[in-house]
């Protein structure tokens, strides 16, 4: 696979894996399974799910569910702050824009002017959409590769969605 069958493959994912509504008690449930997940396959990870509130001011978002496991350190809460600040700014997956910034041969600071200070294009974070409403959140993983951060989530995203993850995936790296 290339990196544009894996951004082909993202954009799928980002369509097909929107909600029709979206509160604090999907939040919770949301990233209850992503924890069952992680316990079960015992990875050191940061569970980070927030919803924006531009018309207040307030673009990092208002936290709904936090968790740090095992084996997980403060710069895992950084990074999954960093990752949750590209979804807030481009509305796209950190993946997604590390990915096509890859395939441009271009940085952050270069393309979009971000300091890699308060943005990371690793993946790892993944929109919250409302279907015909657009994005309104991000849920987060960080603590693992920057692609199984970003399988993680859209895993869990698929079992919330009653979704068949096998359609979804991406393929295995060589």
């Amino acid at each position: 696979m290339t990196l544009e069958d894996d951004l082909d493959r993202i954009a799928r994912q980002e369509r097909e894996l929107q909600w029709t509504s979206f509160n604090e008690g999907d939040a919770w449930q949301l990233g209850s399974t992503l924890r069952e997940l992680a316990v079960e396959r015992q990875l050191g990870i940061v569970i980070d799910i927030r919803r924006f509130a531009p018309h207040l001011g307030n673009q990092s978002g208002a936290p709904l569910f936090y968790v740090a496991l095992h084996d997980t350190s403060p710069d895992n809460t950084e990074w999954a702050r960093r990752k949750a600040n590209i979804v807030a700014r481009l509305y796209r997956s950190s993946y997604a824009v590390g990915l096509a910034l890859k395939a441009r041969n271009i940085t952050l600071l270069e393309k979009y002017g971000l300091p890699a200070a308060d943005y990371a294009s690793h993946g790892g974070a993944f929109p919250i959409t409302l279907a015909g409403t657009g994005v309104i959140g991000a849920v987060t993983v960080s603590g693992l590769a920057q692609r199984d951060d970003h399988e993680l989530v859209v895993e869990a995203l698929c079992l919330e969605r009653n979704r068949h993850y096998a359609d979804l995936r991406l393929p295995a790296l060589d």
